[in-house]
């Protein structure tokens, strides 16, 4: 049952799902992209909400589709044994969500309508959680310290901005939605473990009472 929980399937899911979503697109044109892509126009204007998170399982070539599921995988699956299926299902989700909308406010802020897609902004949320977990829980990855993650997010996010075309909004908004639930996670276990250990002076007292 212990190794089961340690498979990390929801990761595998979703890198399957956004694999085969990229497939069907190169076979059947721009369909997928016409009807799944953000922007503000049809998105809020027109109120094809769903799109926030259609735009998540879309990729614009193999590149870009590697990038996101090599993270999407390879971290996704870490974090997932550590937070549970649900929690990191919820976490993802969020993530990309929050990212997206960020994205919108910021195209309507600069007055630009430009489409976005891509599960770039759900990796950052999974980065965002990993460093909260680091800086504030006890339960923490092996090997991964706190200077090592930020510098590694500080380069992720020199080279979206550095890059054309990039969405950066979506990349901090997707860290930033991480990171709080990654804080909201750490607070749970440390709730717990204080509980714990109340638990078993107590059991330690009533022992020493007998």
């Amino acid at each position: 049952m212990k190794n089961r929980k340690n498979i990390p399937w929801v990761s595998a899911i979703l890198a399957i799902i956004n694999i085969l979503v990229f497939l069907r697109c190169t076979t059947g044109g721009n369909m997928l992209y016409n009807r799944g892509m953000m922007d503000v126009w049809h998105t809020l204007v027109e109120g094809e909400y769903y799109r926030i998170l259609t735009a998540m399982f879309l990729h614009a070539d193999m590149n870009h589709l590697f990038n996101n599921m090599l993270l999407v995988f390879f971290l996704g699956s870490m974090i997932e044994k550590e937070i549970g299926h649900v929690v990191y299902a919820v976490t993802y989700f969020l993530s990309g969500i929050g990212a997206n909308v960020l994205s919108l406010m910021y195209k309507i802020y600069c007055g630009v309508d430009s489409y976005s897609l891509g599960a770039s902004g759900a990796a950052f949320g999974l980065d965002g959680v990993l460093l909260a977990l680091v800086l504030f829980s006890n339960r923490k990855p092996v090997d991964v310290t706190p200077v090592r993650l930020i510098g590694v997010l500080l380069f992720s996010l020199y080279s979206g901005f550095a890059s054309a075309g990039t969405d950066n909004a979506a990349h901090v908004g997707g860290l930033t939605v991480g990171f709080l639930i990654g804080i909201i996670i750490s607070m749970v276990y440390r709730l717990k473990e204080k509980a714990h250990d109340r638990q078993r002076l107590s059991q330690a007292a009533e022992r020493n009472g007998d």
